[in-house]
């Protein structure tokens, strides 16, 4: 039987656990690319401090294959950025998705997710992220909304009903709570291999909330 390489690629928005995702990746031995590409971890240098979306979207507009500039990486963590008027968000991009199920059809998707009105709450406690997100023009979050938990909240139940429509049927695709008891465990038999470690990175403390994940 042939031996299919592990790919996976996390599908999660910011601050649902992508950290955490990252750190169980690289502590069970892959190589993450986790929001940005860090120095020594591709062996073309010129991918260094990268975000990951950017090499996507090369990847996707210039051969049709999102994962082209990623084949040192055995795993995504997180996929978006928004930084200096710049941002990409594929993880909302269905006809990127797409285009890395149709080229590479043992790629295993998994959403990272947390209660969505926990989520916006962390989001709108993590430094300014709730003004770059209400200031700036996102797939499904439009200039001058996001400013508050509950315009928030639906976006991100959007993001992940709208997985769920895509992926409906794929064996291949797993959206979990990182907070339930089961999440390792159900990671791990969706994944196929163990994960020494599970636990939570990159805690929001700038002001703790009124209900913490």
């Amino acid at each position: 039987m042939t031996q299919h390489r592990m790919r996976v690629i996390n599908l999660g928005l910011p601050k649902s656990g992508t950290t955490s995702f990252a750190e169980a990746m690289t502590a069970a031995g892959l190589n993450v690319a986790d929001h940005r590409i860090r120095r020594g971890q591709a062996s073309d240098p010129g991918l260094t401090r990268n975000f990951v979306g950017q090499a996507l979207y090369r990847g996707f507009y210039g051969s049709g294959d999102p994962l082209a500039e990623l084949g040192d990486f055995d795993a995504v963590a997180e996929a978006s950025f928004l930084h200096g008027g710049r941002q990409a968000w594929p993880q909302m991009d269905h006809a990127l998705l797409m285009a890395i199920r149709d080229r590479h059809p043992h790629v295993k998707f998994t959403a990272t997710r947390r209660d969505a009105a926990k989520l916006a709450n962390s989001m709108m406690r993590w430094t300014n992220m709730a003004t770059r997100l209400e200031g700036n023009a996102l797939p499904g979050l439009p200039v001058g909304f996001g400013g508050d938990e509950g315009q928030l909240t639906r976006w991100i139940d959007g993001h992940y009903a709208h997985l769920e429509a895509i992926f409906a049927g794929d064996p291949g695709f797993l959206q979990f709570d990182v907070a339930e008891p089961e999440a390792q465990a159900r990671l791990q038999d969706f994944l196929g291999f163990d994960l020494p470690w599970w636990g939570r990175a990159n805690e929001n403390t700038d002001r703790p909330a009124e209900d913490p994940a």
